[in-house]
């Protein structure tokens, strides 16, 4: 990655689903053959692609083939797995390293690179054994005790109010590593994401504030007038010496609280283009998913432009559910949807709907933040979504 790969060469991504669609589509229209990999015949991204290895993550033969025929190779979610990673980057550069993605892979070792980096974190507490959970600070309660690994979208995670029920929850986990978040004072999230080169030079977005639902996103905002020029520099600074210090290449989002008294903490990583970078898609002059296809070639980093405010909406399989399971699934209204001016529907190519599953997501670009935001609402309204 220290030499540019030109277009015509053929860049690998590891997954199939939505996020290494949007990237097989910016790779495509770049000129590159693209090639993916996972284990649904019906992925996504495998039905975009020029090829489709279909295998396991960790499949030899499948990754040996990979390797054969790409030039460089990315991944496009955090639990593919790192030693898969670290078996192509012996025969292929690939971005982001696999020592990099397992550090994103685990919460533990997440927050200690947070502390290491000097950037600031909630309070929290490994747990792994009994006698780890019998020495918790009781001012880490109430808390959020999280499985360490494998955990996404809300899931493997337990709002715990005393040492009691710590207990039952990490019990409930079967017991699996875990760890224990103090809650904080919450004003809002934010996140930030920021692509970074082979030669250490690096690019960002915009802050963008979120709003989660049930430990999904739903909804997020750029620019947002919640977002102070301090939040907006730390927020920043920090995720940029997050990834100068793991050592990144590709594209890395750093999710962050803004606390009531103003203060910022990190809150995760993912080592990919993020939920909250879609709204790039529509309302920059570069994607996320452009900057990873850069960071991939070792292209120039042109520092992309935001030039439409904008809003997305996340749309999650319950949305064709609006009349309850028992009726079966209905189509939206996209009609009505697309009549509002400025809006942006993507849908991923799934086969079939299911509550909480991540169907597509719909950007409203605007001449002002505020104009999203009105438009936005009445999206939300024809979808049945809730307000914000």
């Amino acid at each position: 990655m220290n030499r540019f790969l030109p277009p015509g060469r053929t860049l690998g991504v590891m997954g199939g689903g939505q996020l290494g669609r949007m990237f097989v589509h910016a790779a495509q229209q770049l000129g590159y053959a693209t090639v993916v990999l996972d284990p649904d015949a019906a992925s996504p991204a495998g039905l975009v692609a020029h090829q489709h290895v279909h295998a396991d993550y960790l499949d030899a033969t499948g990754l040996a083939q990979l390797g054969a025929c790409c030039d460089a190779i990315t991944t496009e979610f955090e639990n593919v797995p790192a030693a898969a990673l670290r078996t192509l980057a012996a025969m292929r550069p690939v971005a982001p390293s696999g020592d990099a993605v397992a550090v994103c892979q685990d919460r533990a070792a997440e927050k200690a690179h947070f502390v290491a980096c000097g950037v600031p974190c909630a309070p929290f507490a490994l747990i792994e054994t009994a006698a780890q959970l019998d020495a918790v600070d009781d001012r880490l309660l109430p808390g959020i005790l999280k499985t360490a690994r494998l955990g996404y979208d809300g899931k493997g995670q337990v709002r715990v109010a005393h040492r009691a029920e710590l207990a039952a929850a990490w019990a409930g986990l079967k017991q699996v590593p875990c760890v224990l978040e103090q809650m904080l004072p919450l004003a809002y999230e934010v996140s930030v994401i920021v692509a970074r080169g082979a030669d250490g030079a690096s690019v960002h977005f915009p802050l963008q504030q979120n709003l989660h639902r049930d430990g999904i996103l739903a909804v997020t905002r750029v620019p947002s007038p919640d977002i102070t020029a301090d939040v907006q520099q730390q927020a920043i600074a920090a995720a940029g010496k997050i990834a100068a210090t793991l050592g990144y290449v590709g594209v890395l989002c750093v999710e962050f609280f803004v606390l009531r008294d103003g203060r910022l903490v990190a809150n995760e990583m993912a080592p990919r283009p993020h939920n909250s970078g879609h709204y790039t898609l529509d309302a920059c002059d570069q994607s996320q998913f452009d900057l990873q296809v850069r960071t991939l070639t070792g292209a120039p980093l042109a520092a992309p432009r935001l030039h439409s405010p904008a809003v997305m909406l996340n749309l999650l399989g319950d949305l064709w559910f609006r009349d309850g399971p028992q009726a079966g699934a209905v189509e939206p209204d996209w009609a009505a949807v697309l009549a509002l001016p400025g809006t942006h529907l993507h849908l991923y190519g799934k086969a079939s709907a299911r509550p909480g599953r991540k169907m597509g997501h719909l950007t409203i670009t605007a001449e002002t933040a505020a104009r999203a935001q009105a438009v936005a609402l009445q999206a939300a309204e024809h979808l049945g979504l809730a307000p914000w």
